[in-house]
Order: C-alpha cells, then sequence, then structure tokens
C-alpha cells in the first residue's frame, strides 16, 4: 500500500485494471494489494505529500526469519567493528567494515543460497546486488545492538529511466533516524560509507519494509521482500517481468 518516511507522507496506492482484495502481512501489519486483473495492464498509483513523515515502529522489530536472523561470527565480527562509542560512531564503522566485503553486482548465486540464517562472510570480495548488501547490513547493525530495518521502494536516477525496484537500510539512534545505501556508494566506488541516500544523485520513494514476510491466505510464508507488483503462479509469488515504472 505505499510507506511513509521523514522525506515524505505516502497517501496510498491506486489500482487501476483490476478488482482489489485488501490482505494483510502476518508479522508487520503491513496492507497488501492482491489484484485480480480486469484488463490487458494493471496500473499501480503511489500518491506522497510533500511533507514529512515516519517509518512504522515494526520496521524495527523484524519477525524471525532466515533472511533477518545472523550467524554468531557475523554478530561477533559486527560488535567488534562496532567497537567504543556514540551509537552512530559504531553504525558507521559497521557500515564502513560491510561496505568493504562487496563488490555491487547481480550474481546468480547468492552467498546467502543454502543457508537458514545469514551467514559471516570471511574474506575478500563478495558479489552482490542492493538487495545482497543490505541484508548483511541489517544482519550487522541489529547484532552489534543498533535498532535497524529494511526499506523496499523506487530509486529514479538524475537523467535516466527506473528500471527496477531498489532497497536501503535505516537505523534508528537516540531517537533520530538515519538512512543508509551502501550499494549506490560502491557504484560510484566509494566505501566511506556514511548516513546518506543518494550520494549517487536521483530520488527514491518507499513502498514496503522488512523481509521474511508472509501471507497465510495465499500460502505464502517466509517470502524475502515485496517491492514490484508479483504474480501468484503455481501457488508462488514470481517476479513480473513487463513492467513500465515511472515518476509523474
Amino acid at each position: 500500500m505505499g510507506l511513509s518516511s521523514p522525506a515524505a507522507e505516502c497517501l496510498g496506492c491506486t489500482v487501476t485494471g483490476g478488482t482489489v482484495q485488501h490482505l494483510t502481512e502476518a508479522s508487520s501489519g503491513q496492507q497488501v494489494l492482491l489484484v485480480t486483473p480486469q484488463a490487458a495492464e494493471i496500473t499501480f498509483r503511489y500518491d506522497y505529500a510533500d511533507h514529512p513523515g515516519h517509518y512504522p515502529d515494526a520496521i524495527f522489530h523484524p519477525a524471525p526469519s532466515r533472511h533477518t536472523q545472523a550467524a554468531p561470527a557475523l554478530v561477533a565480527e559486527a560488535r567488534d567493528l562496532a567497537g567504543e562509542g556514540s551509537d552512530l560512531t559504531r553504525a558507521i564503522r559497521v557500515a564502513r567494515g560491510v561496505a568493504e566485503k562487496f563488490v555491487y553486482g547481480h550474481p546468480a548465486a547468492k552467498y546467502y543460497d543454502g543457508f537458514d540464517h545469514v551467514p559471516h562472510l570471511a574474506s575478500g570480495l563478495t558479489e552482490g546486488s542492493c538487495v545482497d548488501i543490505h541484508t548483511y547490513l541489517l544482519a550487522a547493525f541489529r547484532g552489534a545492538g543498533i535498532e535497524a530495518g529494511y526499506v523496499t521502494g523506487y530509486f529514479f536516477p538524475e537523467g535516466e529511466p527506473c528500471t527496477s525496484g531498489h532497497c536501503w537500510a535505516v537505523t534508528r539512534i537516540d531517537g533520530a533516524v538515519q538512512e543508509w545505501d551502501i550499494s549506490h556508494f560502491l557504484q560510484i566506488g566509494r566505501r566511506d560509507v556514511g548516513p546518506s541516500l543518494n550520494p549517487k544523485g536521483g530520488f527514491r520513494l518507499p513502498v514496503g519494509h522488512s523481509m521474511g514476510l508472509s501471507l497465510p491466505e495465499l500460502g505464502v510464508h517466509d517470502l524475502k521482500l515485496l517491492v514490484e507488483p508479483m504474480v501468484m503462479q503455481d501457488g508462488q509469488p514470481v517476479r513480473l517481468s513487463q513492467k513500465t515504472i515511472r515518476a509523474l
């Protein structure tokens, strides 16, 4: 249904081209739209008000899932990386330590494939997308005792079209929210990661949050994430390949 953030308040999602049933995600309480097509094209329109909103508290309290549970070695390393000092200083150390483990890309095989948790990456560089990198970052933040959440949405680069969904991380330190996007730092050849969303240039719109989502009415359990519209196929949600994403 859309997600508000400190940058803008989401006013909801309007669907044309199909009938809509509202479902509630089991752990986060997010509203999910189940659409039965009635036309050749379905349009999802998200509207945002140009004034501050806020991330829901549920984003900082993830349900246990193989996508959120960190390996003991990852937790130990995150605590060592964080060290002493203010929580913001500790968070920056963790984010920069995670950035040193990755090179941006879209590998067919993921480093967490076959695991029931987020595994520890010991040495060398691992190729990963925004999803892969921020999965590790979230596990590291939480392992270091820092409140953190996972946001899914869309990024619109300056002068370029948006072609797919995007994700980023948020922390909540001393009552304030910080936003992090390691993948964008890596795409422009930087690893001096800080709480900044747009080193690459552009703007983003949040749509949902958290990993390990469940919709019992559909028989869907522990879905990694939901941002772009998906199609129920043989009882399982799969990515929709034919799509156009644009900002109005």
